[in-house]
């Protein structure tokens, strides 16, 4: 004979919930690497519970938008919290000269047009310091898609921002067509 669980049920005769998710989030927060990716046993350890009861707290907190997920491999899964986007927001660690550089090249349009295309141009001039070589086929991978700024394509995109990305402070852009862009930063 079978011994019964005796955990309590709730009303629709579910084991009740003795871990909040938000102590899920907890394993995030104390995390040393905050870049690092947590996984379901990573919370299974910290929380002492099963690895099951990991995954549905970590559900819990994807579906109310807290964190985030994303399979890497045939059976696994990591999480994280996004960082939040700052592409409509003044980057608070931008030198004013940059803004300044930006403001003052020439790019087509007018209106809120020219602004999203300003804020394009400034997207992709902090790709480039956060990655201080990169090529043509980069920014049109990472950087066009969220920030299109109206070019219905990237090829017109790139035609656009370029020669405007070669006037910004710190920016070093390549000799040939199709080289690697650098970043020198400084003034």
């Amino acid at each position: 004979m079978v011994e019964s669980d005796t955990r309590e049920r709730n009303e629709h005769g579910q084991f009740a919930d003795r871990i909040p998710a938000q102590e899920a989030l907890a394993v995030f927060e104390a995390r040393e690497d905050r870049a690092r990716p947590v996984t379901a046993g990573d919370v299974a350890d910290a929380l002492d519970c099963s690895r099951r009861t990991a995954h549905n707290k970590l559900g819990e907190l994807t579906e109310q938008g807290i964190v985030r997920t994303r399979k890497v491999g045939a059976r696994s899964r990591v999480w994280w919290v996004p960082i939040e986007d700052t592409s409509t927001a003044p980057d608070a660690t931008r030198r004013p000269a940059v803004t300044d550089a930006a403001n003052d090249v020439e790019l087509p349009g007018s209106g809120k047009i020219l602004e999203r295309r300003r804020q394009a141009l400034l997207a992709a001039y902090d790709y480039l310091s956060e990655h201080p070589e990169a090529k043509k086929a980069d920014f049109l991978r990472d950087v066009f898609p969220d920030h299109r700024a109206e070019f219905e394509s990237a090829e017109g995109w790139w035609n656009a921002i370029q020669p405007a990305l070669r006037e910004l402070p710190g920016v070093d852009p390549p000799k040939e067509r199709g080289h690697i862009w650098h970043y020198l930063g400084g003034d």
